[in-house]
């Protein structure tokens, strides 16, 4: 897969966060499609044209919407909302399918409030926070949970593995 071939539709003001609460030299939508593209390309997606949606919300807004889709009432740092199961996305990866031009994966949403919160307790830095919330949010878009112990150490591994390939690992 070629990185013109991803197409993320991404909150611009994403961009406008990590800028104001870090001045870094850091070109963080270039790093944004680091990780749709690697990802992918772990898990051996050759497909025509990606999208993915990569959104923000505000603590109230992500807990209506965790409410209503998780009937969770509390507020969360990232939802993910995929388009396939699972079991469809590791058939889709299992056929190296082509059969899909354009191939819509789902969308993310960032409490930028929240994921910054985060950023001051683990001491990781809002750039490293945001990455890492886009990369657990693509995994969950391509099947993976934290429901259970095994699931939850695949998962982690992935999002390791991923960070560390665009340079941001811990």
């Amino acid at each position: 897969m070629k990185k013109e071939n991803i197409h993320i539709d991404l909150d611009e003001n994403i961009i406008e966060f990590v800028n104001e609460k870090e001045n870094k030299d850091v070109d963080i939508k270039s790093k944004i499609y680091d990780i749709v593209y690697t990802i992918l390309n772990l898990h051996d997606m050759d497909l025509q044209d990606v999208f993915v949606t990569i959104d923000s919300a505000s603590k109230e807004d992500i807990k209506k919407i965790n409410k209503e889709y998780r009937n969770i009432d509390k507020s969360t740092d990232v939802l993910s909302f995929p388009i396939y199961s699972r079991d469809e996305i590791k058939n889709i990866i299992e056929k190296k399918s082509k059969a899909f031009p354009e191939f819509e994966l789902g969308d993310i949403v960032l409490c930028l409030d929240i994921v910054y919160e985060q950023s001051e307790k683990y001491e990781t830095g809002i750039i490293r926070e945001v990455l890492y919330m886009i990369t657990h949010g693509m995994c969950h878009l391509l099947g993976y949970d934290h429901i259970n112990e095994d699931d939850k150490i695949k998962m982690r591994a992935m999002e390791e593995k991923v960070l560390s390939i665009i340079g941001v690992s811990r």
